[in-house]
């Protein structure tokens, strides 16, 4: 029996849904800390920390720590998937959807259609608007009860589980509407432009 097969036979023994468990993928306990770059360093009170909303919205704009903060709040438990074959179940994230971030923007403008996340040091990912305007997107800040560990995207990352977790980035600080698709820094190296963990869509 391969690693994989009695990684998902010891969910069942525990009585875990092994079909929560996408194809190719193994489960953990752990969180694997996996970046591009070094972890970059905030102030704790978030004061050098803003986040811009910008493209195809009708009134863009910049929030600072304080002004996301103000924001109504959401906990969400989710299962997260990594391309590079990890899940780990039942995460505990808080945060502010990020379509609530978008209305206080005046929403998007009709002719957008995808997003581009933008972080520190300048990565980028790309994702159909669509995905990020359900519930459990979020613009999140707390992971388990807490502020973001850095090596985990804090002080913010975007959470969006249904898709594999490089579509989350860390240390966000920017996201443009636009009216088209536009790769970002893994999809233009060989990776999948959506990132279905359940369709194995890994690469491009």
């Amino acid at each position: 029996m391969s690693f994989f097969s009695r990684n998902r036979a010891s969910l069942a023994e525990r009585g875990i849904d092994p079909a929560r468990l996408p194809p190719g993928q193994y489960f953990t306990e752990r969180f694997p800390v996996l970046h591009v770059g070094d972890v970059p360093a905030f102030a704790t009170d978030g004061s050098d920390w803003s986040l811009t909303i910008g493209g195809l919205v009708a009134a863009p704009r910049a929030f600072s720590w304080d002004e996301l903060m103000t924001l109504p709040a959401l906990e969400i438990v989710t299962d997260i998937h990594c391309v590079t074959k990890w899940s780990k179940f039942d995460t505990r994230w808080r945060g502010v959807r990020f379509r609530d971030v978008l209305a206080e923007c005046g929403g998007a403008l009709p002719s957008a259609t995808h997003i581009l996340e933008t972080a520190e040091h300048g990565y980028t990912t790309n994702l159909p608007l669509a995905d990020v305007l359900g519930d459990d997107a979020l613009v999140a800040y707390e992971f388990d009860g807490a502020p973001i560990e850095p090596v985990h995207g804090g002080p913010v990352r975007l959470v969006v589980p249904h898709l594999y977790f490089w579509k989350s980035a860390k240390w966000l600080r920017r996201i443009d509407l636009l009216d088209h698709d536009e790769p970002g820094f893994w999809e233009r190296n060989g990776y999948h432009a959506y990132g279905d963990p359940f369709k194995e869509q890994r690469y491009g």
